[in-house]
């Protein structure tokens, strides 16, 4: 089940807001109270995750959010979960009121992941990593541009996706 959550400035009725969604694809249970806690710290007030059982990684649970706040709430909320390492998340962030979207992809693996997104959930690419690419050495290039735009975490983490269910599933490819 995904939780809806509103944040302190959608609360406060700010004229600029962010929606985005939270998905928390793995979570050791005993691990998953710190992340409410940590959730309710960036939303200024509390967030209580719908915990379910995650099937691939036993002794595992899984949840989702649909949010709504300040814009630069998905950065907040990477922040506050990256130091719990042994989660698998992704966070996205819609673009609003001029600003570009964002998406942060988790695994234990590969660490942070993030990515701009344009307004049909197309990973952006800066100008500046791209010319990087073109200078540099590396004779993977293929390799260098499926990082750049997070094909490995999108490898890892696609058959944690699919253990959110249909209609979450539906969501996450509408906002990315």
């Amino acid at each position: 089940m995904t939780v809806a959550v509103t944040g302190r400035a959608a609360r406060e009725q700010h004229d600029a807001l962010a929606h985005g969604v939270l998905f928390v694809h793995a979570c050791p249970r005993a691990l998953a109270p710190h992340v409410d806690w940590a959730l309710s710290a960036v939303f200024g007030t509390e967030v209580r995750l719908a915990w379910e059982q995650q099937s691939i990684v036993p002794g595992h649970s899984q949840a989702s959010a649909v949010w709504t706040d300040a814009p630069g709430t998905a950065s907040k909320v990477a922040s506050a979960l990256r130091p719990f390492t042994p989660l698998r998340f992704e966070i996205t962030e819609d673009p609003s009121a001029g600003r570009d979207g964002e998406r942060f992809a988790v695994t234990p693996n590969l660490g942070l992941f993030r990515a701009t997104m344009g307004r049909h959930g197309d990973v952006m690419v800066h100008e500046d990593r791209i010319r990087q690419l073109l200078t540099d050495p590396d004779p993977n290039v293929l390799e260098l541009i499926s990082r750049l735009i997070g094909t490995p975490w999108d490898d890892e983490l696609e058959p944690f996706r699919a253990g959110h269910g249909p209609s979450t599933v539906r969501l996450l490819h509408q906002v990315v």
